[in-house]
């Protein structure tokens, strides 16, 4: 029925599974967790409702054809050909939305935007990022909550935003990597041209169906007072938190918030994605060493390169996708990237970032 694009038949009985929890008379009784149940029904429909729609269309399409070519109308053609290029289009769409089937895909995401090498430059670089990721949300209708921050005088050195929407991770995972700019630098008297580099960092947020088992004895808990831009920003307790697990070395911190009891959550909250991720990526690390080769995008790897000057291009090192509209990308309209990559998945292209100097191009 869906040609072969997933097993719609495990779908249905995921949906059915989940609308029998909706008939039971304490269904409401935890308004929270019926929420997620009710999300998890939309978010299943929806990977199943649009190829029930798509093969509706194609059966109009063939029916049209079939009336055509016994009346012998040949008028009919143009709008037949439209036809088949609408159903087409919505066919490669939804084959790349099938690949957001994973375990965490349809989840809300945090992003986290580090400064690179380079002072002031790269803090500007790493604030250009984040208001360039906080209007692609804002274009999507997501909710965006900045959970910590490291303020910086060129910009920032450090902040990590919870994005909260239907299948943020799924369209945001491709972002991960290096991000690099080129451009003449306002902060040099001399105007000459600069690189920078910024990493940006995705993990899953993760529901209570996905459980990462974290030991207390592996966790050490630092509390200390909420930095700001002074005055009355200036938290008088200490109630920013930072978690450390000892086995990994993994670092996080959440001082948003004017509780601690709520920032240590928060930053559970993103310990547990960032545990998630690290373990998923080791076990496919192991896989790789056994089964087909798998290119991971490494941290070490710049993705994308941003050119201000001389020209203004920005491109995609893994799928070519590029755009001289730099303004537009600046201002979060990024889609056409995204669409890019998700694409290359469905096709099985290679996602290998190509080499690049710092001469400026692209």
């Amino acid at each position: 029925m869906f040609g072969g694009v997933f097993d719609a038949d495990s779908v249905y009985k995921k949906i059915a599974e989940q609308e029998e929890l909706t008939s039971s008379p304490n269904f409401w009784d935890d308004a929270k967790a019926a929420q997620k149940v009710m999300s998890r029904i939309k978010i299943l429909k929806g990977r199943v409702e649009p190829w029930k729609e798509l093969k509706a269309q194609i059966d109009d399409i063939d029916a049209l054809y079939e009336l055509a070519i016994e009346s012998g109308e040949q008028g009919e053609e143009s709008e037949i050909r439209q036809q088949l290029e609408e159903a087409q289009k919505k066919f490669e769409h939804e084959s790349r939305m099938s690949l957001l089937s994973g375990e965490v895909d349809s989840s809300s995401a945090f992003l986290t935007i580090h400064s690179g090498a380079g002072g002031t430059e790269a803090e500007d670089w790493a604030f250009m990022l984040s208001r360039m990721y906080s209007r692609w949300a804002e274009r999507r209708g997501f909710k965006l909550e900045t959970v910590d921050i490291l303020e910086a005088e060129g910009g920032i050195k450090s902040v990590t935003f919870q994005i909260e929407g239907e299948y943020v991770y799924g369209y945001l995972k491709g972002e991960a990597g290096i991000h690099r700019l080129v451009r003449i630098s306002p902060f040099d008297a001399n105007a000459r041209r600069h690189t920078s580099f910024a990493s940006v960092y995705v993990f899953p947020v993760l529901d209570d169906t996905i459980e990462v088992d974290i030991r207390p004895e592996d966790l050490r808990v630092d509390t200390y007072r909420a930095g700001g831009k002074g005055g009355q920003h200036v938290n008088k307790t200490d109630s920013a938190v930072r978690f450390t697990h000892l086995p990994t070395g993994i670092v996080v911190a959440c001082q948003t918030e004017r509780s601690q009891l709520m920032n240590r959550a928060t930053a559970m909250s993103i310990l547990k994605s960032k545990l998630y991720e690290y373990y998923r990526e080791q076990k496919e690390k192991e896989t790789a060493k056994f089964g087909a080769e798998k290119k991971d995008i490494s941290w070490g790897n710049q993705i994308r390169s941003y050119v201000f000057q001389p020209y203004t291009m920005v491109k995609d090192l893994r799928t070519r996708e590029e755009t001289g509209n730099i303004q537009a990308v600046m201002d979060g309209d990024i889609d056409q990237f995204i669409e890019a990559y998700l694409n290359a998945m469905w096709k099985g292209l290679p996602l290998d970032a190509e080499d690049s100097d710092d001469s400026g191009e692209c």
